[in-house]
Parts: structure tokens; C-alpha cells; sequence
């Protein structure tokens, strides 16, 4: 007997929120860990901006979980107290914020990784503690006003069901916030990506020729392996860093062309499409702690220490 496609549709809808509840579990389990690891190996003062963009990770995991359990029930959104509820829990106001705010972050540490290894003097002079800071805030407080700016004006509440942006003044101005996302949230992020770490690479391929170069002259053997650790941790630094931002371009692609194709096509793809499409994105939240705990040395010592089986041995 054949399911009837509508059937299947809630199956699939239902497959669907319950496996980005497993992976909102397992992203605020694995960004715990790397956060307290952060903490416990002392690098949360060294590499703030770092913390901040594994506490915004975590922060979006969590969103995620919220937000895909209260998908499953059925609630009704009477009053002012069900407002709220529908803009801020059962939209997706939350999570984005804390994937703008991520972004936002990633390009900020980009821009410093590039500041203190191209222009590493004026950097040291410049670049204090406030700057990074202001950054760290910037992130969350700008994302927030970005999404909050966006939610509110084009979602409702009617007859106790929440519409979350469906009212837009125009498709004119719908088209427009889909182009000006697209741009400002990945295209010229990408664009800083491969500036800045093309910049940097270069740079440290020439300090290497020039450290190189000085070892043939016969410094002091002290003096060369500090040289040598300071530039292994500022390589595996931006090695990291590299891998988080690629991790970024690739996993987000699919759902930025998704989102432009739906606003564009008045033919809706598949549900099957756009289920992928986000659960491949939402990946990148679960993915990045690993990145940190097999490249970033200081993480991977604490997590070594965390193993039972490696602490009895």
C-alpha cells in the first residue's frame, strides 16, 4: 500500500527536526569541551577572539535544540507572552544571530591573525585589549540588531499561529534582503578569507627563507628554538583558523544558493533539497570543535588529559 505524499511529508518534516536536535546536542556537547579546554590550558586570555567564536558556536547549538523541540509541539501562540514566543524561540531569530554573530567573529579574528603577521609592528603598537573586545561585543550585539531588525516588521501572530517572515512590504524588498545576506554574510567574507590568508601565507613563507637564512649564519641554539615555537604556535594558529573559514565557504554554499533560488523561483525545490541543504550548514557547528581539538595543540593536550584510558596508561 502506497503512503499518501502528504504523510510522507510529515515524516520526513518530523526525520528532519529530530536529527537537528541530535546535532544541536552533540555541537553543545563538543563546544562545551573545547570552551572548557580553552579555559583549562589558559589560551582564553591569549586567543579571546577564539573563545568568542567557540562560545557563539555553542551558543547557536543550544538555539538549535530550543528551537527544533518547540517545532514538535503543537503550541498555541495566544497573547503577548505567545509574541514573544513565536519572534524570539519559534523563529529562527536566535540561531541566526548567533551564525551572524559567528561570522562576523571569524572575520574578525581573520583580520587580526592578518594585522599581526603583515603588519605585525603597527599591530603590537595599535591592537589593544579594548579593540578586541569592542569586536568580541560587536559580534553579538550587532547580529542581534541585524536579526531583530529583520524579524519583528515580518512576522505576526494570527488566530494563534505564529507567521514568521512572511510579511515583507514588497518582494522588491524581499529580494533585496536575500542579495544584500548573500553578499554581506558570504560573499565578501569570503572574500576577506582569501585576501587575508593568502597575505599571511605569503608572508610566512618569506619570514621562513629569512629565519632560514639566519640559522645557516649560526645563531645561538636558544635563541632559535624560541624563534622556532613562536612560529609553530602562530602556524598552527592559522592553520586552524584557515580550516574553519574553508569549513565555512563550503558547508554554507549549498544553503546561500537554496535561499537565492527559492527567492528568485516561484516554484519551490523539493523539501528533500532543502533539508539537506540545512542540515549540511548546520554541520558546521559540530565539525569546528574538531578542527580545534586535532590542530590546536594547548586543546589537545587538556582533551588527552580528559581520556581515562590515556590517563591510567
Amino acid at each position: 500500500m502506497e503512503i499518501p505524499r502528504y504523510h510522507q511529508s510529515l515524516v520526513g518534516t518530523l526525520y528532519f527536526h529530530c536529527a537537528l536536535i541530535v546535532i544541536g546536542v552533540v555541537g553543545t556537547a563538543t563546544n562545551g569541551i573545547i570552551l572548557y579546554a580553552l579555559v583549562a590550558s589558559k589560551q582564553h586570555k591569549k586567543h579571546m577572539l577564539i573563545v568568542n567564536q567557540n562560545a557563539l558556536d555553542l551558543f547557536t547549538s543550544v538555539m538549535i535544540v530550543v528551537r527544533q523541540s518547540l517545532k514538535l509541539h503543537n503550541i498555541d501562540f495566544a497573547g503577548s507572552a505567545g509574541y514573544w514566543l513565536c519572534t524570539l524561540l519559534h523563529s529562527e531569530v536566535l540561531f541566526y544571530c548567533g551564525i551572524n554573530g559567528s561570522v562576523i567573529n571569524l572575520a574578525c579574528i581573520t583580520v587580526d591573525r592578518y594585522l599581526k603577521v603583515v603588519h605585525s609592528i603597527w599591530s603590537k603598537k595599535t591592537v589593544k585589549n579594548c579593540i578586541i573586545y569592542s569586536a568580541m561585543a560587536f559580534s553579538w550585539i550587532g547580529s542581534f540588531i541585524y536579526n531583530a531588525a529583520l524579524v519583528f516588521p515580518t512576522s505576526a501572530v494570527i488566530d494563534g499561529t505564529c507567521y514568521i517572515y512572511m510579511f515583507w512590504e514588497s518582494e522588491a524588498a524581499n529580494i533585496f534582503y536575500m542579495f544584500f545576506n548573500f553578499v554581506s554574510f558570504y560573499v565578501l567574507i569570503l572574500l576577506i578569507f582569501i585576501f587575508c590568508y593568502w597575505r599571511i601565507l605569503v608572508i610566512i613563507r618569506r619570514q621562513a627563507k629569512v629565519m632560514a637564512g639566519h640559522a645557516a649564519a649560526g645563531p645561538s641554539a636558544t635563541q632559535t628554538y624560541a624563534q622556532a615555537q613562536s612560529n609553530k604556535i602562530q602556524s598552527n594558529v592559522i592553520k586552524t583558523m584557515i580550516l574553519v573559514s574553508a569549513l565555512y565557504a563550503i558547508l554554507w554554499l549549498p544553503n546561500n544558493i537554496y535561499l537565492l533560488i527559492l527567492t528568485l523561483n516561484p516554484n519551490r525545490p523539493s523539501e528533500s533539497v532543502a533539508y539537506a541543504t540545512v542540515i549540511l550548514a548546520i554541520l558546521y557547528m559540530c565539525i569546528n570543535p574538531f578542527i580545534y581539538a586535532v590542530n590546536f595543540d594547548p586543546v589537545k593536550e587538556v582533551l588527552l588529559r580528559l581520556i581515562p584510558c590515556k590517563n591510567s596508561g
